[in-house]
C-alpha cells in the first residue's frame, strides 16, 4: 500500500468496500523508535529481560500510542489529503512483538452525511498477525462531498466528529 495523493470523495465510497491490505514486518527497532517518538518509557517497550522475565511475555512489545499511529497512517492512506478523522477507537487484545508481521484489514461499515453536509464514513480495521487477532479498531473519517469539499475547514459547530 503507498500512500495517496488522490482525493478520495465521499460518493465515492459504499457500505463493504474494502481497504487494502497494509503489511508490515515489525523489528526491535520498529517497537523501541515506537515508544521513544511517543515517550513511553515503560521498560516492556524497549528491555527484553524486563518484558520476558518480569512480564511473562515473548519479547518487548508495540505500545498503545504507536499502534494508533499505524492505524491513523493506515486510515489517512486510504482517505487521502482531505479525509479528516473524527473519531478512532481501538481494543488491544494480543500483543505485536518484533518479528511479527502486522497485517490491517479494513471495511466501510457505514456512510453517512450530517446536518452540516459533512459526509462521514465509517470503517472498522482488524490488526492481525497470522491467524491471531491483536486489535480492532473502529474509526469516522470525514470525506469531502466534491473536488473543491475540504473537511478540515470546517470549524466549530461545523465540525461535529
Amino acid at each position: 500500500m503507498t500512500t495517496t495523493t488522490t482525493v478520495r470523495l465521499h460518493g465515492s465510497v459504499e457500505v463493504g468496500d474494502k481497504l487494502p491490505e497494509l503489511a508490515y514486518p515489525v523489528t526491535a527497532t520498529t517497537v523501541v523508535l515506537g515508544a521513544l517518538a511517543t515517550r513511553d518509557w515503560r521498560p516492556q517497550h524497549h528491555d527484553y529481560h524486563f518484558a520476558t522475565e518480569r512480564n511473562g511475555v515473548r519479547d518487548i512489545f508495540i505500545n498503545a500510542p504507536n499502534q494508533a499511529a499505524w492505524f491513523e497512517r493506515y486510515l489517512t492512506d486510504w482517505s487521502g489529503p482531505r479525509g479528516r478523522l473524527g473519531k478512532v477507537g481501538f481494543r488491544m487484545k494480543d500483543s505485536v512483538f518484533p518479528g511479527d508481521t502486522m497485517t490491517m484489514t479494513g471495511i466501510v461499515t457505514d456512510v453517512s452525511t450530517d446536518e452540516n453536509g459533512t459526509g462521514w464514513v465509517a470503517v472498522d480495521v482488524t490488526l492481525r498477525v497470522g491467524d491471531r487477532v491483536c486489535t480492532t479498531c473502529a474509526a469516522r473519517i470525514a470525506l469531502p462531498g466534491a473536488p473543491d469539499d475540504n473537511p478540515w475547514s470546517r470549524k466549530g459547530p461545523d465540525w461535529k466528529p
